[in-house]
């Protein structure tokens, strides 16, 4: 047996023909900059290390989940203009999204959690479509790093590789993260106009009008040590979560 079964790409026929899956994981990142200190495939990493350490922790408590290969392309409209950020469209999700559904559905896999990693990537909208085309699977979106609070563990946490996404990859992935004192401060500018900036009316930001380093948060505070303290705690509770939904009959999904 493989020493991660969990994960299908390194699973052989051998193992993957008898084995009975309860739930499928399917880690969804971007291509997009980071900073002047964090590589363009962060979210990539980030939900590709989240799904395998909560399906491996939920392995071990019984469930049995399956992580599909992760999709290495988000959403990124507002960052068009940005050398080498790799856009795809929420239609081109759905499509893709429709064709791995009609495969899980036919291997009698009836649950998919979306394991997403970019702010940019939506997957509400995807999911209600999905739930007409496709209503013997259930598909849900997990936004990993919302699982725990984020200033329990950070003094600022950063909305895009600031505090707390430095840190995850200085502990998961130290050696592609270059010296902080090569990091932009982070500075980004809000919307003028009174309820956009207050959040109750929503648009897309464009991204180079907001920020000259492509970041949003200052990562001068982030150390490996705080991003072990908050993937351990995420783990815990993402793994909890998958051993619930694969236990959980889709039929009572619903109680008093």
């Amino acid at each position: 047996m493989s020493a991660r079964p969990w994960i299908l790409q390194e699973t052989t026929w051998s193992e993957v023909e008898n084995q009975t899956y309860d739930v499928a994981i399917l880690p969804w990142g971007a291509t997009e900059p980071h900073n002047y200190h964090l590589p363009f495939g962060t979210d990539t990493y980030e939900s590709s290390t989240m799904a395998d350490r909560s399906a491996g922790r939920a392995w071990s408590l019984g469930a049995r989940p399956i992580v599909l290969p992760t999709v290495p392309w988000g959403v990124n409209t507002g960052q068009t203009d940005l050398k080498l950020c790799l856009n795809i469209f929420p239609t081109t999700q759905l499509v893709l999204l429709g064709d791995l559904v009609d495969n899980l559905a036919r291997h009698n896999i009836r649950k998919l959690v979306i394991l997403n990693s970019h702010g940019g990537n939506q997957f509400q909208p995807l999911i209600r479509e999905l739930s007409v085309k496709h209503p013997g699977v259930f598909v849900c979106a997990l936004d990993w790093w919302k699982a725990c609070d984020l200033k329990a563990f950070f003094v600022e946490p950063g909305d895009h590789a600031g505090e707390w996404e430095t840190s995850v990859m200085l502990n998961t992935h130290p050696d592609l993260v270059l010296p902080l004192d090569k990091a932009g401060n982070g500075a980004a500018k809000r919307f003028a106009v009174k309820g956009l900036r207050e959040g109750w009316v929503w648009s897309q930001r464009q991204w180079t009008s907001v920020t000259t380093s492509t970041g949003v948060g200052n990562p001068q505070f982030a150390t490996a040590e705080k991003g072990a303290a908050f993937l351990e705690a995420t783990t815990a509770k993402v793994a909890e979560f998958l051993v619930e939904l694969a236990a959980a009959e889709l039929d009572r999904l619903y109680s008093d």
